[in-house]
């Protein structure tokens, strides 16, 4: 798992640049932002997916849980989709989706960095966009009735922690693959 992961680090740091593009874009014009939600999640959710999707597909044949990347995935991309199809989501609903996907999203980060810890240093990383997705993900299912500003401003910082922490991690990784190649 570890080399053909270091082989592409880049993923790792591309998904957290759109984590922390969708970020920005929910700072700067939350009202707005809330009003497009939808549109701009399911896009989002697509092009994250596709990112685990492509990872995990390219760690099939060098690691036995490669199939969990592959899940994480397509759950993204199939919540996305959803989005894209079907707009009129109410705010309630969109909000026990994200909800469901963060927590999910959690739980597998979590298990991948857990795998990880013998073979890299600063996993953490990863555990950490984990528990950052699974605190999020109570808080909605918690509060479903927050406001329109409140939720993108949510989701902005979480997309903001969890691109950051990607992009650490995908650097990281860069370093160790830089490491084995010599």
């Amino acid at each position: 798992m570890l080399s053909r992961l270091t082989r592409f680090w880049w993923v790792l740091v591309f998904r957290g640049l759109i984590s922390i593009l969708f970020a920005v874009f929910a700072f700067l014009n939350p009202a707005l932002a809330f009003d497009a939600l939808i549109l701009i999640l399911g896009i989002f959710l697509v092009a994250d997916g596709a990112t685990a999707v492509f990872l995990g597909a390219r760690m099939r044949g060098h690691d036995d849980d490669w199939w969990v990347t592959l899940i994480e995935g397509a759950l993204g991309m199939g919540l996305g989709i959803v989005a894209l199809v079907n707009p009129e989501l109410t705010a309630a609903g969109l909000v026990l989706v994200l909800a469901v996907w963060l927590l999910v999203t959690g739980v597998f980060e979590i298990g991948t960095a857990i795998k990880l810890r013998k073979e890299i240093d600063n996993e953490w990383l990863l555990g950490l966009a984990g528990v950052v997705s699974i605190a999020l993900g109570i808080l909605m299912i918690i509060n479903p009735t927050f406001g329109e500003i409140s939720i993108m401003l949510w989701i902005g910082i979480y997309a903001l922690l969890f691109g950051l922490l990607l992009v650490g991690l995908g650097w990281k990784i860069r370093k160790l693959h830089q490491r084995l190649e010599e």
